[in-house]
């Protein structure tokens, strides 16, 4: 084994065992991956050729240079709502690459084109996200009320009745996280977020990006938006709990009133769990890592080569490696090692 990557072995693990934070982020999308570095981002997609595709560009949120975005619990708000539509974007631009190329355009794409002013995709962009969120709203906020009304003449205790409602979201939850991921092709859309995970653990956790490095990485990560959508549920639980009211139009409409403050507690959970190791952040985490094993498939190495690729083209990691770990890598270390496969470490995370 090269000389300096013994040396540097040895000085990683006399470093803190804690992730440092890369403040990186990102999600997979048709085959393949997006990743997110502050206002850049870059989405590499594996083409029906074989060939990867990268595109780099820069988004800037909905209230990008406001003071709100630093505010906190009410910059996970527009996190949030950026986040949507950064992913839907994505995901459209992943899907173009294998759409029908013979698909005639529509009378409604004509339709939203010339009320629009040529912009009918992002207007149908925008309608999908509308409805999408509406639909999400509506069947993990609502409907586990509306079955609980249901129990209302038999259950003559608020606050079980709150719980009941609070454990009827999370089956509901949970269902519907199981089913999808029974579909063969949300199974490799989970190998690529896998592969995403794996790539920011790896540097993360101060090793070289090389394909037997991120392999042998844990495809679970603590600020991943399955664990945010986990805390989600959590805290309207609490908070449906302690914040009640009589009539029942009002308990509706309080249930959607309050998804922004849902929202932005959430946020700021993932955020603190990012960047602490401690014993408190460990156990409300576990729920959230527990459920990513559902979320995220082991990759292969053709998938975790996109995800490198989208890494490489917003992120230095070797700068990030230099500052944070104290040492410079040697173009000699990215040589991927030959020898016996090992299994990935799913606690190294």
């Amino acid at each position: 084994m090269h000389l300096n990557l013994i040396l540097y072995m040895e000085r990683r693990m006399k470093k803190d065992k804690c992730n440092r934070s890369s403040g990186i982020g990102g999600q997979a999308v048709l085959e393949g991956v997006m990743m997110r570095n502050k206002d850049d981002y870059a989405v590499a997609v594996r083409k029906p050729d074989g060939e990867i595709e990268v595109e780099v560009d820069v988004f800037h949120g909905c209230m990008h240079g406001s003071m709100l975005t630093r505010i906190p619990f009410i910059r996970g708000v527009f996190n949030f709502i950026d986040s949507l539509r950064l992913g839907m974007k994505t995901l459209n631009y992943s899907a173009s690459f294998y759409e029908d190329e013979e698909a005639e355009e529509t009378k409604l794409d004509k339709a939203l084109d010339n009320v629009s002013g040529g912009m009918g995709e992002k207007v149908l962009m925008g309608i999908t996200t509308a409805v999408s969120v509406v639909l999400a709203v509506a069947i993990f906020i609502l409907l586990p009320y509306f079955l609980t009304s249901l129990l209302s003449g038999y259950v003559r205790n608020a606050s079980l009745l709150a719980i009941i409602e609070g454990v009827i979201r999370i089956i509901i939850f949970l269902s519907y996280v199981v089913g999808i991921s029974l579909m063969k092709d949300i199974h490799r859309l989970y190998q690529y977020h896998g592969a995403e995970h794996k790539c920011i653990n790896c540097i993360e956790k101060g090793r070289p990006l090389t394909v037997h490095n991120v392999m042998r990485s844990s495809r679970i990560h603590k600020r991943c938006g399955t664990s945010f959508l986990f805390f989600v549920m959590f805290v309207s639980i609490i908070l449906f709990f302690f914040i009640r009211v009589e009539n029942p139009a009002l308990r509706v409409l309080l249930r959607v009133a309050l998804i922004p403050v849902i929202a932005g507690i959430s946020y700021e959970i993932i955020r603190l769990a990012g960047r602490s190791d401690n014993l408190f952040v460990k156990i409300i985490s576990a729920p959230g890592m527990l459920l990513q094993r559902l979320t995220t498939k082991e990759p292969d190495e053709s998938m975790v080569e996109v995800a490198m690729k989208s890494v490489e083209a917003v992120f230095d990691w070797k700068a990030y490696l230099e500052e944070t770990f104290g040492y410079e890598i040697d173009d000699s270390w990215l040589v991927d090692e030959t020898g016996d496969k090992e299994e990935p470490d799913e606690n190294d995370v």
